[in-house]
């Protein structure tokens, strides 16, 4: 857990500063009861009016300065603890940033975001307490057993006899609670998951009358993380009461025997009642270690599961030193028997996938769902990096260039339009903070998404809710063309971005589309045939394997499976054409 402790590194001063002030407190609470203990021998016993004021007086200070070490140890600890969460949450955001998409298939978008909210808030809950447990109660302990110690050995011993006892019940329920506290956190992932299917997938689920079916599985999800939770907090709350029980029937053998040594004279009557003080203090320090333990197992786990994110090294990084493509060889896009196998998957996605992209040229890639199309254009910005073969852009391996420097020369339109809460201006220049307003519309107008917009009474400030909700499938896709035109890249991908247009809206897209793109590399995966039935090369995909290249006529006359595709969808008609 080496690096999530790293991040206490900056605030040491005021931990150190802290760790002074808590143990001045426990310090202060330490003497209070030698001083309680003189009164009552030296002050009620003799009478001495004078000497009870003075010592209540020293006292009082002590009990001021006692405050003043909790006020200052308390808001020094929730510095610490916010500017560390802090600290902690943004390099868990900027770790999972630089992760590929492996690292997120890997651990899950909804354990991802339990680990940077609910483990975090678990490590700054547990920084409060630590700065200001895990130091007084050691001091405490120790002080209250030697001050016992101090004052008679005879009674001191009672309470010795008591500490392997305390401790351990201490071990058995932290040995007992943290494997609990493991599984709890993975069923905190599970609630976290269904609860995203649930936000995302609302209108299919209701689509579907499945609503019924989501409750009982979210009560299904929510009643094993309650009896989980159930289970580790039982047996944690069964501390506290064990350690008071072993704890009073220490005082109650303190004051036994106590009370007989007052009566032989052997004891003060002002030793003992400074001897239940500290039993009590060590009571307290003891409940304040069980406190801690309760904490400890599950902030060992949410430890553990940070530390997971901020070392797990992404499957693509930078190369040490980078080779920024030519500028006088632009938009050439060259794959060289590319295979691919997602994770441990046994089968290839695809297999020995060769084609070039030339500028002025589009490339087209279609074929039977799950053929690959989509996984061949996820290589081309190193979403996923090959696991066999070469991607070359401008004559230069993709792993040679830098991620940055590789995707800004792509303007990529997902399969699923993908809109950010914002206004429409903010979404059209996600790829490009400072396009003009000309571009802007320029770029909506291609992507005929120029009606709609200026029939909003805000026209391009318009608010875009959260996932675009407030806009329709077509007007989404419309909007993510615009925002790959706004940014004029080398590369132009589209993975299937016009099945929400009609085919009106489709034709018109792509004629201005393709004056647009006259000069760039375009990819265009496509269900449709009459997308793509213009393109200069045309894919085939069947089982992640090229069954045939070529353009439209010369597919339909070649390849076979191109033949079944073209005429389900097109009449006998344009088949001849």
């Amino acid at each position: 857990m080496s690096h999530v402790i790293g991040y206490l590194k900056p605030f040491r001063a005021k931990i150190f500063l802290a760790v002074l002030l808590v143990a001045g407190q426990s310090a202060c609470d330490l003497l209070l009861p030698s001083f309680m203990s003189s009164i009552v021998n030296n002050g009620i016993a003799q009478n001495n009016i004078g000497y009870i004021f003075a010592t209540g007086f020293i006292m009082l200070l002590i009990t001021l300065a006692g405050c003043a070490c909790t006020v200052g140890a308390g808001y020094l600890a929730a510095r610490i603890a916010a500017g560390y969460s802090k600290s902690l949450r943004s390099a868990v955001f900027s770790k999972v940033e630089n992760y590929s998409l492996t690292e997120f298939d890997t651990f899950g978008a909804s354990s991802l975001i339990t680990r940077t909210t609910n483990d975090t808030q678990q490590m700054q809950t547990f920084i409060v307490m630590g700065i200001r447990v895990v130091v007084s109660a050691p001091i405490t302990f120790i002080g209250g057993v030697f001050m016992t110690l101090y004052t008679d050995i005879e009674l001191a011993y009672i309470l010795l006899a008591a500490v392997p006892v305390l401790i351990g019940i201490l071990l058995f329920i932290v040995l007992k609670a943290s494997p609990r506290f493991n599984v709890m956190q993975k069923k905190i992932d599970r609630i976290n998951q269904i609860m995203r299917e649930k936000l995302t997938g609302v209108r299919v689920i209701r689509a579907f009358n499945t609503t019924e079916h989501e409750r009982e599985r979210f009560a299904g999800a929510n009643e094993d993380l309650m009896k989980t939770a159930r289970s580790v907090h039982r047996l944690m709350a069964s501390m506290v009461p064990s350690l008071t029980l072993v704890l009073n029937f220490v005082t109650i053998g303190v004051v036994w025997f106590g009370a007989t040594r007052v009566d032989q004279g052997f004891l003060q009557a002002g030793n003992l009642m400074a001897v239940v003080q500290y039993v009590v203090q060590i009571m307290l320090s003891l409940v304040m270690v069980g406190m801690i333990f309760v904490f400890l197992p599950r902030v060992s786990v949410s430890a553990k599961r940070i530390e997971e994110v901020l070392t797990a090294e992404a499957t693509i990084v930078d190369p040490a030193q980078s080779q920024p493509p030519a500028d006088h060889k632009r938009g050439y896009l060259t794959f060289e028997n590319v295979s691919f196998r997602y994770g441990n998957s046994e089968d290839l996605a695809i297999e020995n996938i060769s084609f070039e992209a030339r500028p002025g040229q589009t490339t087209a890639i279609i074929g039977s769902t799950g053929s690959g199309k989509s996984t061949i254009v996820n290589l081309i910005p190193r979403f996923y990096d090959p696991t066999s073969g070469r991607i070359l852009l401008n004559g230069l391996d993709i792993k040679d260039i830098t991620q940055h420097d590789l995707r800004e020369r792509i303007g990529f339109v997902p399969q699923r339009a993908v809109l950010f809460s914002g206004t429409i201006r903010e979404n059209i220049c996600f790829g490009k903070k400072d396009a003009t307003d000309e571009q802007v519309h320029h770029a909506a107008e291609i992507a005929q998404a120029l009606d709609f917009i200026q029939a909003k009474p805000e026209g391009f400030d318009s608010y875009i809710s959260q996932g675009g909700t407030n806009v329709s499938g077509g007007q989404k896709q419309r909007l993510s063309i615009a925002r790959a035109i706004v940014k004029n890249p080398e590369i132009y991908v589209f993975d299937d971005s016009f099945s929400a247009l009609d085919f009106k809206t489709d034709a018109t897209l792509r004629a201005a589309l393709k004056k647009e793109t006259k000069d760039a590399t375009v990819i265009i995966v496509a269900q449709r045939i009459s997308s793509i039935m213009d393109a200069d090369t045309i894919l085939v995909l069947d089982n992640g394997r090229v069954v045939g290249k070529g353009t439209h006529k010369e597919l339909l006359a070649s390849c076979q499976v191109y033949r079944e595709i073209a005429s389900s969808q097109l009449s006998k008609e344009e088949m001849d054409a």
